[in-house]
């Protein structure tokens, strides 16, 4: 385990304000991580150094810092230029990482498909390769002459350039190839009836806990940030019979990679072919504003911002005066659902929902059809929700849950007043 200082910088009051917060998530990042935190650093300066990022006297007192506690790492909650990570690294001497190189390791230990291995290797060679090409420029801006020939260590950072452009282009097609697989099952979906739910949140939010609860399945849950990295879709049956596609992505986090949004495009465009989107929060985290916040900035970026969402408040059983807090948040708006998926409250209150937005345009039916007409029934599955079926002498009974357009044409096949089944 390796032994981690922590940096923050904060350059205004509103910075300031939230140190506490972001360092406590950096925290949380470091731990996920795998490090041994042993030491925090806070500086409030109004500028940011194009150097060293903090202060040169800050940067001092770190190096001084990682000799006394032999730390084996500075971990900085901001994205680090090549030239600031680099200045950092010669004047601590020590291992430098930024907030987007700890969120990729994470990444790297979580993935665990190959779609979800080669989007983190395509984010993480995304990241370094800049860092190359910025010192491949820096060395390239060297004159003719003693002194300035171009030596073995820039011909070395040149192949390395190279082998790391290749691996991306490598990547890249594989990705593309994985990419039209997603395409061609969302376009099969489409034609489908079946109504698919995306489920989203920040990290830790309890997502999988409440795809398990409602899935009835059992995928890994922790309390670990990104649990969840590779995407799931399951079936959920509500009590009447009707069904949907619950689909579980990975969480989100303030100040996400822009590696890493890129990277998993192809996973993400799943929470755009969505009926209806579950916003999972935690009721009980003290940047729950914050949080909700930075979840709905990503979902536009998605351009997920036309789809329907349910604000879906989690972990109320974590609240000292729920009921309380319940009472108080009674008018809040008609989008909002307060659970507790790992206690199982607000579930029941949550599928009725749920029933209500997915299937508000579809009514119920109930058809008869002679057994002569038999074939026509095979087609039902691809514009209906096909419920129940069975056969009697000469008719096939059918129920359906369908939009009134598309049955039009199967009229007098209607039995009025339905059936008990």
């Amino acid at each position: 385990m390796e032994k981690a200082i922590l940096v923050h910088l904060a350059t205004n009051k509103k910075e300031q304000a939230e140190a506490e917060n972001s360092i406590e998530e950096l925290r949380g990042l470091a731990l996920t991580a795998g490090a041994d935190i042993i030491q925090e650093v806070y500086q409030s300066r109004p500028e940011i150094s194009p150097k060293f990022f903090i202060g040169e006297g800050k940067v001092e007192e770190i190096a001084q810092l990682k000799l006394k506690t032999q730390a084996d790492l500075i971990i900085f909650d901001h994205n680090l230029s090549p030239i600031q990570q680099k200045s950092l690294e010669d004047t601590i001497q020590g291992k430098i990482i930024d907030r987007t190189q700890l969120i990729l390791d994470i990444f790297a230990q979580r993935a665990q498909s190959k779609e979800g291995k080669l989007q983190v290797e395509l984010a993480q060679l995304s990241y370094l390769l800049p860092r190359l090409l910025g010192w491949g420029k820096a060395l390239s801006r060297l004159g003719g002459g003693i002194g300035t020939r171009r030596g073995p260590g820039e011909k070395k950072l040149e192949e390395d350039r190279r082998r790391i452009q290749d691996r991306i282009s490598r990547i890249n097609k594989e990705i593309r190839r994985v990419q039209k697989r997603r395409a061609h099952q969302r376009r099969s979906r489409q034609k489908g009836p079946i109504p698919i739910v995306s489920l989203v949140g920040y990290t830790n939010a309890g997502k999988s806990t409440l795809f398990n609860a409602l899935s009835k399945e059992s995928v890994f849950t922790s309390a670990q940030l990104f649990a969840t990295l590779d995407p799931v879709l399951r079936r959920v049956h509500l009590p009447d019979g009707l069904y949907f596609f619950l689909s579980d992505t990975v969480g989100f986090i303030k100040k996400l990679p822009v590696e890493l949004i890129e990277a998993f495009k192809a996973t993400l465009e799943e929470i755009k072919e969505s009926d209806c989107i579950l916003h999972i929060i935690d009721t009980s985290s003290p940047q729950c504003d914050i949080q909700i916040e930075a979840v709905e900035n990503i979902l536009a970026d998605l351009g997920a911002k036309d789809i329907p969402v349910i604000r879906v408040f989690n972990k109320i059983d974590l609240i000292p005066d729920k009921e309380e807090w319940l009472i108080k948040n009674r008018n809040s708006p008609p989008q909002s659902m307060y659970i507790s998926a790992k206690k199982g409250d607000g579930l029941d209150s949550l599928c009725k929902k749920l029933r209500t937005q997915l299937f508000q345009n579809m009514n119920l039916y109930y058809l008869s059809i002679p057994k002569s007409k038999k074939n026509i029934i095979s087609s039902f599955s691809k514009w209906s929700i096909v419920l129940k079926k069975r056969e009697n002498r000469e008719n096939i009974e059918i129920k359906i849950m369908a939009d009134p357009k598309l049955v039009l044409n199967y009229t007098p096949y209607i039995k009025r007043g339905g059936a008990k089944w």
